[in-house]
């Protein structure tokens, strides 16, 4: 592990980020050209007694979940990232795509300034990356699973309990939309191993997938009316958004409601009574709460 490149490259990294450009205020008494220390440790959660140890050389080998926590709070591209691991001798993650993604930091710079809306993004297979507080709040956070389960759509058609945020009469329509969705993906990722084995496992754990699957129907997932039932607020309905990443792989969704509706409303409440349970120690000091692995 090279101690002192490492320090090096974490330093200039801070530097270079303003606290706007994470949703912190910035104020005339800062001594520091980018973010504090502390402030870096928080976005990443971590304490920031360590933190301060890697910039100054020290301290064990960071963990790749460190370091990817790490690489997101500093808001580094792909080149960075694996540059950060060259430096902190840990084998460099695979591509991008999985719940332990690198987070693009175009759609993670947008998702920052989203701070009035429930916003998250997650992959082409909707495993969730990245949430602010009140995507949490509204949809909830997702389970501590591993394997396929990661994934919306395989929890959709294998456990009941993922169905229970939506109205049963609406889902007929998430299973197609879901089913179309990711048929377009597969088309895109060719002879992708992870998509096939999660279409194989679909098939055998779910008739209703497979039927759905055979009729080939195709359509990516760009935008959606939906009906979410939150245990507080009762039934909202919101429309649902979709901005794509570059090569495809990454989404960021975001929900809305039409001024004077009662979803918008509803929204407005769910900004004053939803984060009073955002207390865990994986939200950051933008806000954001970070899915660890």
């Amino acid at each position: 592990m090279k101690h002192a490149e490492l320090a090096a490259f974490l330093k200039s990294r801070r530097d270079r980020i303003r606290p706007s450009d994470v949703g912190l205020p910035g104020g005339p008494r800062r001594r520091v050209p980018g973010l504090r220390r502390e402030e870096v440790a928080q976005l990443a959660g971590l304490s920031a007694d360590y933190y301060t140890e890697l910039e100054r050389g020290r301290g064990a080998q960071p963990s790749a979940q460190v370091l990817a926590a790490l690489a997101r709070a500093l808001r580094l591209d792909g080149d960075e990232r694996d540059h950060l691991f060259h430096l902190a001798d840990r084998p460099v993650p695979p591509a991008t795509h999985g719940p332990n993604a690198h987070v693009q930091p175009g759609l993670l710079g947008l998702l920052d300034r989203l701070a009035t809306t429930p916003a998250q993004v997650i992959t082409d297979l909707h495993q969730t990356l990245v949430q602010n507080p009140l995507a949490a709040a509204l949809i909830g956070r997702p389970p501590a699973v591993r394997g396929p389960a990661t994934s919306l759509v395989y929890r959709w058609f294998t456990d009941p309990e993922a169905r229970t945020i939506y109205p049963p009469e609406d889902h007929p329509h998430h299973s197609r939309v879901f089913v179309a969705d990711l048929q377009a993906v597969a088309a895109r990722r060719g002879s992708d191993t992870e998509v096939a084995r999660l279409v194989a496992a679909l098939r055998r754990r779910s008739a209703e997938f497979a039927a759905l699957w055979d009729t080939h129907d195709v359509a990516l997932r760009r935008a959606d009316h939906k009906r979410i039932i939150h245990p507080a607020l009762g039934l909202i309905e919101l429309d649902c958004h979709s901005l794509f990443s570059e090569d495809g792989r990454q989404r960021l969704l975001w929900f809305s409601a039409q001024p004077g509706t009662e979803g918008a409303a509803q929204l407005e409440l769910l900004s004053v009574i939803g984060t009073q349970e955002m207390t865990t120690t994986t939200a950051g000091a933008d806000g954001l709460e970070r899915l660890k692995p």
